[in-house]
């Protein structure tokens, strides 16, 4: 077998490492992968019911749009474990052609509709869990049978309360007090809420549960874009929306603005929304109507634009999106929420509110304005500060994203998904759904020379300039899509990155990484020890040799060029990380190439981390270095790539022994927790916390891949979905860190938030880790 290639020693020494299926106790991999099915299979048949209780499209009122979010969000996430039904709110008056995820109707005016959900719901097997959106309003004339529903269904209830009235009166109270004590769980979405439900109402701590207003991610788009859009180029726009009611206050704002366009002629009000249905109902347009003789009296005509319908989302958020400042001025001191004010404040607009308690919660100095209720003088003198100070502006609104990043509707989503778990005893099993594959963000950040190295939130910034790194990462992102969707629209994209890499080779062979926007290389190149750079440039040039089947020979033959150049002088090379960047690299390479060539240097790598294991491992530390920094899975991977290409087993052992103990480590009870970049790990101490990154996450999921693949250890698979899940919120924050919106990755999640920018580092590490788990998507 001394002559034996490569890539054929590879496939017998995996073939004899499957011998283990020999033994009677051990199942096949085929058997695995069915067993695997199977079980997939089972979940989907068992998933468990969750009946909410509440208004809903297409009634038009703000619980039922909250709803329908909340509800499109589990569904995206969990449709795998949650299965969410309907039961609909009417008032006895209005009936509607509903979705088919309604299974049941309320009329909330009449006790018999009650009785009769009552017997419906403890006979339906399937629901496993009520949960019961509630505001006073929908149940003022039906209060005790609201009560009796609650207190004779056998399944376990959560409440939402939209309303959470301070200082209530003794009635008040025994009514909050008696709906807690027939719930399991009660939700709120701010903590004035729930230090309202323990001071006012005496309820206990453990039952409340503080689950934010969820809030839409959205893309950013061009303000100047959106303006000519909606026809209003040129111009500030100040914006509030929602069902019109006296309670909005927006006499305020209008008794504002000639102050305001005093200062900014240019100025706009657009204020979007029908009529409150119950207003109309009640009382006609009397309300709109006023206004719009205001508007008159005042002389604004030109100023302010009336958008008298019920906004589409996309239409809506696209209007928030050219907002220049947002206005929230209800005169209601105890709204608890808005998700008007929510919404605006993620799409990025700069806010001006009343006190109520979710601005006080959340806008502070640093990210929005508060003012007095019906303070028009205070609204004007504000609105042009703010119109006045671009850069301000700018700062309210990348405080205030950070600030309402952790309310998307993902993460809503995942609270409420935990909390369904805990109250039914760990019943249901959490499945994360794999979101579609996404390229937005990295065709965003690439432009016709290479990937971009940072952004602003998800704005590209070519300040930043490109490096080796990135776009060697993103050369092997691409290829793997290729590989398997075969687009051809992607080879541009190869060739882009390829030509890239062979920009920066220098004519020794070595690479320089940082190149700046003029597309000239950076002093950085000199002060940063650039051997781990060069090795991922020789891992992405070895996986696209790999794929000499399936791209172009131009490819291939540029890849090999450059590859070979680079290798000319290897010896010296003494990095753990570099060496298996390397190493991993000619595996590739080998793959594609069907030779022998450069297995000299795997010896010679392989024996250096060998030896490094030797000096360092020790029975409770199994490692190759006395500390664990970062992309610490490439060390035994390589070990594993080294095993294949030549047979020696001792680093087959190494690479086993070593992965393991890092898996030990990074995962627990809750997870992943990665090694953090505030402090590495060192031998003998507790590992550091916060300041994960995506790439390191990213590089165990494609170890653990390889691993899977050699060993078919099923342990390997699993925690590959547990790893791949730290980017949909199943971590120590149960914040998402992909942003499914953009396609892009956030850049870490720190000791309390997420950090908002979306580099290519953390981009194309989620790109590589999801296409990992596209290759197992359906064994999962």
């Amino acid at each position: 077998m001394k002559n034996e290639n490569i890539p054929a020693r590879i496939d017998r020494l995996i073939s004899q490492e499957a011998i283990f299926s020999q033994d009677s106790t051990t199942l096949s991999p085929n058997t695995i992968r069915k067993n695997r099915h199977h079980t997939r299979i089972t979940r989907l048949n068992n998933r468990a019911e969750i009946l909410f209780i509440t208004s809903y499209p297409p009634r038009e009122c703000g619980i039922a749009t909250y709803s329908q979010d909340l509800i499109s969000a589990l569904n995206k996430k969990f449709s795998k474990s949650l299965s969410i039904k309907i039961c609909a709110l009417e008032n006895g008056e209005s009936t509607y052609d509903y979705p088919e995820e309604v299974k049941y109707k309320l009329d909330t005016s009449n006790s018999s509709s009650f009785l009769n959900l009552i017997e419906k719901i403890n006979n339906d097997n399937q629901i496993q869990l009520v949960l019961i959106q509630h505001e006073f309003g929908f149940y003022n004339d039906q209060k005790q049978s609201l009560l009796q529903l609650m207190y004779e269904l056998i399944k376990p209830i959560v409440v939402v309360f939209h309303t959470v009235l301070p200082k209530p009166d003794a009635q008040l109270q025994l009514e909050v007090k008696n709906i807690v004590a027939a719930s399991k769980s009660i939700i709120v979405m701010t903590n004035t809420s729930a230090e309202i439900l323990r001071n006012d109402y005496g309820i206990s701590n453990k039952k409340i549960n503080v689950i934010a207003h969820g809030t839409h991610l959205v893309q950013h788009l061009n303000e100047k874009l959106l303006k000519e859009k909606y026809n209003l180029a040129g111009r500030k726009v100040l914006t509030t929306f929602g069902l019109l009611s006296a309670g909005k206050s927006l006499e305020t704002t209008l008794d504002a603005l000639p102050a305001i366009i005093n200062n900014c002629p240019e100025v706009i009000f657009l204020i979007i929304g029908k009529t409150h249905p119950e207003v109309v109902k009640n009382d006609g347009e009397v309300y709109r109507e006023s206004l719009v003789q205001k508007v008159k009296d005042l002389g604004i005509q030109n100023n302010v634009r009336f958008i008298n319908k019920y906004l589409a989302l996309a239409e809506l958020l696209e209007y928030l999106q050219l907002t220049d400042i947002y206005l929230f001025t209800t005169n209601d001191p105890n709204q608890a929420v808005s998700g008007t004010f929510a919404y605006a404040m993620s799409c990025g607009c700069p806010i001006i509110s009343t006190p109520i308690p979710h601005a006080k919660e959340v806008l502070t100095k640093d990210t929005g304005i508060i003012i007095d209720f019906k303070n028009s003088k205070q609204l004007a003198e504000n609105v042009n500060l703010l119109l006045n100070d671009i850069s301000l502006r700018k700062s309210l609104v990348v405080n205030g994203l950070q600030k309402i990043v952790s309310t998307a509707w993902e993460n809503s989503a995942v609270g409420h998904a935990r909390l369904f778990q805990t109250i039914t005893g760990n019943k249901i099993q959490l499945q994360y759904n794999l979101p579609e594959l996404n390229l937005s963000h990295l065709k965003a950040m690439t432009t016709e020379f290479a990937m971009i190295q940072f952004s602003k939130i998800n704005q590209p910034n070519l300040k930043s300039g490109y490096t080796l790194d990135d776009n060697a990462r993103a050369l092997v992102a691409t290829c793997m899509g290729f590989k398997l969707f075969h687009e051809k629209e992607s080879l541009n994209d190869i060739r882009k990155y390829l030509t890239f890499i062979k920009f920066c080779q220098q004519p020794g062979g070595e690479f320089l990484n940082y190149v700046d926007r003029d597309r000239n290389f950076t002093d950085q190149n000199r002060e940063v020890n650039l051997e781990d750079s060069n090795g991922r440039a020789i891992w992405a040039l070895g996986y696209v040799v790999s794929l000499k089947e399936m791209l172009p020979k131009d490819i291939i033959a540029d890849a090999i060029s450059i590859f070979e150049k680079a290798m000319l002088d290897k010896k010296s090379l003494n990095a753990p990380r570099a060496m298996s960047f390397t190493m991993k690299g000619i595996f590739y390479f080998h793959k594609g190439k069907k030779s022998t060539d450069y297995l000299d240097l795997v010896h010679l790598y392989a024996d250096r981390l060998v030896e490094l294991y030797k000096n360092e491992s020790n029975l409770n530390w199994n490692w190759y270095e006395d500390y664990m920094t970062y992309a610490n899975s490439v060390l035994p991977e390589a070990m594993l790539y080294a095993w294949l290409m030549t047979g020696e087993s001792i680093y087959k052992d190494i690479a086993r022994t070593s992965f393991d103990f890092l898996l030990s480590i990074t995962f627990n009870k809750n997870g992943i927790e990665v090694i953090s970049n505030k402090g590495w790990l060192h031998k003998g101490e507790k590992a550091g916390r916060f300041g994960e990154q995506p790439i390191d996450v990213a590089d165990t999921i494609m170890t653990l891949g390889k691993f899977y693949d050699v060993f078919m250890d099923e342990d390997y698979h699993q925690k590959m979905e547990i790893a791949f899940n730290w980017f949909l919120g199943n971590n120590r924050l149960h914040q998402i860190i992909y942003n499914p919106c953009t396609g892009g990755c956030y850049d870490g999640l720190e000791e309390t938030h997420v950090n908002l920018n979306q580099g290519a580092e953390s981009t194309v590490s989620y790109l590589m880790a999801r296409l990992t788990m596209e290759k197992y998507k359906n064994e999962q």
